[in-house]
């Protein structure tokens, strides 16, 4: 009784100190009457109390008085108006973090929370309907007729760890999420799981930053497992670019079978001895002597024991069966960072000379002279050979000849001519098989020769047999496009049309099927780009436009997608672009007046290009191959 006197007193003397104004007098004079004798909604009734509130008392109203019906906003909406309707969008941009915020107070509050999560032995109450928007994963739970969607608790036990939960549920409600190095790995696998594919993401693209030798072969493994595509992609590139560095790693020894397999079979792997990776599946077999002996004549198959040094030579290597410099055996096949880069160029558009580049020593060291000068020809490399296809000579005239050179003993020898005479052409090579591709020929009746439509027949040449065969011909008939192939298959990307118009096609040949297909468009029409292998990408690069003329993109041969990567350091057109170990090497090329004297290299692992040496003013570039440096032993 005390107690509610003392509060009967305390109300009482803040009715005398208040003072009403006229809004809140005439909003109580409407409330006198008690409310069971009026007919009230009762959202009138507390709309008429939060107003109250917001005029500085907390006194409970004595009765309300219904300011709003229903029939009230029809008559509203029916008045006639006297000009066109006037229109008013209001938008708060600060409105969904306002009731994120919100929303997090009353979680932390456990007001209205309907669901706890349990991370080992932590409770973390939440509310349903916000988990359900932010993650496919706890919308199936609590919408799919699970057992969780009626449980009021959803236990995780170890499968994620209390602090990692706690982060995702903190994204949840604030939209915000520290990354940093001790929990991104757990939060990429957390948010996999739960499905919170943004910070699965995110935590994918700090880890790509944060790649180094020394993690990357745990990054590729945990990448492959959260289907992390673009962090897979670059943890896999520098794991076989500092190969000898992983080897050394704790990762190493807990790699499976099929993917330390994998590595060792890659052309791409960045090894000058391959002696390191001899010692690798050693290494691996050792780790677990008992669990791996029987996978070590399998791992054996992956190295390329022709090129050991003798003393490591196994008995069977012996028996190998070279074929003058055309090796298809996979352990007598050279890795591409035992090729050797080499520039066919001269002081002017016709070339006459075979440059080779040691990007180490960042030199261009002159060769062996062209027997034959020409320009707009296609070059292409099979094994330790070189093979000069076409083109126009001193006297303009196309040519069908074929010059092969020897880099083992930098001789220079006559293949069978091809079938068709062609200049601007494109040539790769498959399954050791040489194609030349599209191109201009000469137009009947006229010289000096001029371009005429652009050709779709393609042909294939066979170094075994020194012959030439026809197969399918292009869907549409292309000049100056690049040429390369990949994953078994020739793709041609751009190019001239027969009306001299640039081509955006990708053209894609299967060589088990005899048929050519369109696999893709192009981000723009191009031609005079240049491009070359990585793996199962393929990269473009430069253009005959402002546009395209110093941009590179990378195309998935499996998904059939485009990517734009680096752009080059400066704008190229008729530039030529090779591969060696896990990166890519472009020369020459021009823009408007400007000569590109440059030789660039891009790291896909950094996305970034620099130059590593210049080209001799005197030379100009017009082809661009890499082969082996020499016959495997």
């Amino acid at each position: 009784m005390v107690e509610r006197h003392q509060n009967t007193k305390t109300l009482h003397q803040r009715r005398q100190q208040y003072h009403p104004g006229p809004a809140e007098g005439a909003l109580r004079e409407q409330m006198q009457t008690p409310p069971h004798l009026l007919t009230v909604s009762a959202c009138a009734w507390v709309s008429c109390f939060c107003r109250l509130r917001e005029l500085g008392t907390s006194e409970p109203p004595e009765a309300v008085s219904e300011t709003m019906s229903v029939s009230v906003h029809e008559n509203r909406k029916s008045r006639a108006s006297t000009g066109p309707m006037n229109i008013s969008l209001f938008h708060k941009p600060s409105h969904p973090d306002s009731v994120l915020t919100h929303l997090n107070a009353l979680r932390k509050q456990r007001m209205f929370t309907d669901v706890t999560l349990w991370a080992g032995a932590r409770p973390f109450p939440c509310h349903r309907a916000v988990l359900a928007a932010c993650s496919r994963y706890f919308e199936a739970m609590f919408s799919g007729g699970l057992r969780e969607s009626v449980d009021d608790e959803v236990n995780f036990r170890d499968s994620v760890h209390p602090e990692v939960l706690e982060l995702l549920l903190d994204f949840a409600y604030s939209s915000r999420l520290v990354i940093n190095e001790e929990n991104a790995e757990s939060l990429l696998e957390a948010a996999d799981m739960l499905q919170f594919h943004d910070v699965r993401d995110a935590a994918a693209e700090f880890l790509e930053r944060n790649l180094h030798p020394c993690n990357c072969l745990g990054m590729m493994l945990l990448s492959d497992a959260h289907q992390c595509k673009r962090l897979y992609e670059l943890s896999w590139r520098m794991c076989l670019l500092h190969f000898e560095a992983v080897r050394d790693t704790e990762d190493f020894h807990g790699l499976s079978k099929d993917k330390l397999l994998d590595l060792i079979l890659s052309d791409e792997l960045e090894i000058e001895d391959e002696r390191v990776v001899f010692d690798a599946v050693v290494r691996w077999v050792r780790h677990d002597l008992d669990g791996r002996r029987g996978h070590l004549a399998e791992l054996l198959r992956g190295v390329r024991l022709a090129l050991l040094p003798s003393a490591c030579l196994v008995e069977a290597v012996a028996r190998e069966e070279l074929n003058d410099g055309v090796v298809t055996a996979p352990c007598a096949r050279p890795r591409k960072a035992g090729h050797a880069l080499l520039i066919l160029g001269g002081q002017t558009f016709m070339c006459d000379k075979i440059y080779q580049v040691d990007h180490k020593a960042k030199e261009i060291i002159p060769k062996s002279d062209l027997p034959s000068p020409r320009k707009e020809f296609s070059a292409c490399a099979i094994g330790c050979k070189v093979y000069v296809t076409g083109g126009r000579g001193s006297e303009n005239g196309v040519s069908k000849d074929v010059w092969v050179y020897d880099t083992v003993h930098e001789e220079w020898a006559k293949g069978a001519p091809m079938l068709i005479a062609r200049f601007g052409h494109g040539s790769a090579e498959l399954e050791n098989a040489l194609y030349v591709v599209g191109g201009h020929t000469a137009v009947a009746g006229v010289f000096p020769a001029s371009p005429s439509v652009s050709l779709k027949q393609v042909e294939r040449y066979d170094p075994l047999t020194n012959k030439w065969a026809m197969t399918a011909p292009l869907r549409d008939g292309v000049s100056n496009a690049a040429v390369v192939s990949a994953r078994l298959k020739l793709f041609v990307f751009g190019g001239s049309t027969v009306r001299r118009e640039k081509a955006s096609k990708v053209q894609r040949y299967d060589p088990g099927e005899d048929r050519w297909a369109v696999a893709a468009e192009c981000p723009q029409p191009w031609r005079y780009t240049a491009a070359a292998v990585l793996g199962s990408q393929i990269f473009i690069m430069g253009g005959d436009t402002e546009f395209t003329a110093a941009s590179a993109y990378r195309f998935d041969c499996e998904s059939n997608q485009w990517t734009r990567v680096g752009d080059m350091t400066s704008k190229r057109m008729s530039c030529h672009a090779v591969a060696s170990g896990n990166r890519l090497y472009v020369v020459g090329g021009y823009f408007g007046a400007q000569r590109c004297k440059t030789l660039d290299c891009y790291d896909p692992a950094s996305d970034s290009w620099s130059s590593i040496t210049t080209v001799p003013y005197s030379l100009i570039p017009t082809a661009f191959v890499s082969t082996w440096k020499h016959l495997p032993a």
